[in-house]
C-alpha cells in the first residue's frame, strides 16, 4: 500500500455516510446505464438510500406549511436533495426494469445461479416483476401462436440442435472504464490485445473483458463512466 492509498483511506473515513451512499449510489447509476447486463442488486445501499428518502419525506410533510422563513429554506434544501435522490433512485431502477424486459429468461437463469452468492442478482420486487412479466409474455405467445406448434417447439428456452432460444445482452459491448486500483495485464478474449492496467487509466475495452473487475460485478476494481 503506497501514500496515495493510506490518503484515500483516510480520505473515505472522514467522509460522512450520506456523502459515500450519494456517491456509491451514482456509480451504481451510471454502471448499470453503461453496462450491457444487468449489474448485482445493492441490497444494503439501497436500503439505507430509501430509508433517508422516506425520513426526508416525512420531515417535508411535517414542516410544509411553517411560516418560520429558517425553516421554508432549509425545507427548500431538504426538497432540492430530496428530488436529486428520486432521480437517481428512479433512472436506476428504470435502467434495470429495460434490462430485465429485454432479456427476461436469461436474467432468471443468473438470478437462480447467484442464490449460493452474497449477492443475489434481482431484488425481491424485481424477481417479482421478472416472473409476472414472464407469465404475461408466456400467456401471450401461446394463445397467438405457439399454442399452434407442435409440443417440442413451444419452450420458449430451447436449446436443441446447439442453438438457444433465450436472448442475450452483447457481452462484447465496448464500455469506458477506469481503473481503481493497478490490475495488470488484461487479455482481450478472442484477440492478441493485451492491456496493461493501472489505476487512473482510462480504456475502451469490451465489457466481457473487465467484467470480473468493474463495480457492481466483480471485485471494484474498475468503474464504468
Amino acid at each position: 500500500m503506497d501514500i496515495d492509498d493510506l490518503l484515500a483511506e483516510v480520505a473515505g473515513d472522514a467522509t460522512p455516510l450520506e456523502s459515500r451512499d450519494l456517491q456509491e449510489l451514482t456509480r451504481a447509476w451510471v454502471a448499470e446505464r453503461t453496462a450491457p447486463e444487468i449489474l448485482g442488486w445493492p441490497e444494503e445501499l439501497m436500503e439505507r438510500v430509501l430509508e433517508r428518502i422516506r425520513r426526508q419525506i416525512e420531515l417535508v410533510e411535517e414542516q410544509t406549511g411553517s411560516m418560520d422563513p429558517k425553516t421554508n429554506f432549509r425545507l427548500i434544501i431538504v426538497q432540492t436533495e430530496l428530488e436529486r435522490y428520486k432521480f437517481l433512485v428512479r433512472s436506476f431502477l428504470r435502467a434495470r426494469l429495460r434490462k430485465i424486459d429485454q432479456h427476461p429468461l436469461h436474467i432468471r437463469a443468473q438470478h437462480t445461479a447467484s442464490l449460493d452468492t452474497t449477492r443475489p442478482l434481482l431484488s425481491p420486487s424485481e424477481l417479482q416483476y421478472l416472473s409476472s412479466h414472464q407469465a404475461l409474455l408466456s400467456q401471450h405467445y401461446s394463445a397467438s401462436f405457439l399454442s399452434q406448434f407442435p409440443g417440442s417447439l413451444q419452450r420458449l428456452d430451447d436449446t436443441t440442435g446447439g442453438i438457444s432460444m433465450v436472448d442475450r445482452p452483447d457481452e462484447d459491448t465496448a464500455v469506458f472504464v477506469r481503473a481503481l486500483r493497478d490490475i495488470g495485464a488484461v487479455f482481450v478474449e478472442g484477440t492478441d490485445r493485451r492491456l496493461e492496467v493501472k489505476r487512473g487509466d482510462v480504456w475502451v475495452v469490451r465489457w466481457s473483458a473487465v467484467r470480473k473487475w468493474a463495480v457492481g460485478s466483480g471485485t471494484g476494481d474498475v468503474e464504468l463512466i
